[in-house]
């Protein structure tokens, strides 16, 4: 089980910063009530399993091949932080638009957050290999649609609800899928950033001159 006590507040601003939001004494008070309330409404759950490569099943595109390169297993993983985030942060759109973008920052940090936690539960698990960062569907060229087969091959939607629409987008929408590669060998750093980044044509970040991180 996985608890989140505190928020990274940087990283909150910062995805503030790519929505053109100007930090102010108001706006730090709202990010204080947005904080609490991401962590009172927040339900991490996460489930993981391990593959022996190759695995077809996990594999499409360039990519996803070059990340795993090397590896003689993968890990795939999906972690949501439930549906009570999506409820709050919609309900906040109705009525409070500026409230809805800075908890819809803190529930991107939340989850990500979550994520980190998993990759040390795996690190943890699987001392003594060598393992690569997530790799998610729609990075690069890994199709989206391979969400939903993630999802089954997890059983997400009977153990913790996670399920894809019809566009293959993960509901609720903070929750990540990823799959992470496994070596006994020394694993080579390879390069993340905008160039493999589906979002690159389109990102608030890129537009602002700034980063998401990645």
């Amino acid at each position: 089980m996985i608890t989140l006590e505190k928020l990274n507040r940087s990283e909150a601003i910062r995805y503030l910063g790519g929505a053109g939001i100007q930090m102010n004494d108001q706006m730090e008070v709202l990010m204080d009530e947005c904080e609490k309330m991401v962590l009172e409404k927040a339900a991490p759950k996460f489930l993981y399993i391990e593959l022996d490569l190759p695995c077809d099943t996990i594999m499409g595109g360039r990519d996803i091949a070059n990340h795993l390169d090397g590896c003689e297993k993968a890990i795939l993983m999906c972690a949501t932080l439930g549906a009570e985030i999506d409820k709050l942060i919609r309900i906040s759109q109705i009525s409070d638009m500026a409230k809805a973008v800075v908890l819809d920052s803190f529930a991107s940090v939340a989850v990500e957050q979550v994520c980190n936690k998993v990759d040390e539960i795996i690190a943890e698990k699987y001392d003594g290999y060598n393992m690569t960062f997530r790799f998610s569907p729609g990075y690069g060229d890994y199709p989206i649609s391979l969400q939903q087969d993630f999802l089954r091959m997890l059983d997400a939607p009977r153990k913790i609800g996670l399920t894809t629409n019809e566009n293959f987008l993960l509901m609720p929408t903070k929750s990540v899928t990823a799959v992470m590669g496994l070596s006994k060998n020394p694993i080579e750093r390879k390069k993340r950033g905008c160039a493999i980044c589906n979002m690159r044509g389109k990102c608030r970040f890129r537009k602002n001159g700034e980063h998401c991180g990645l």
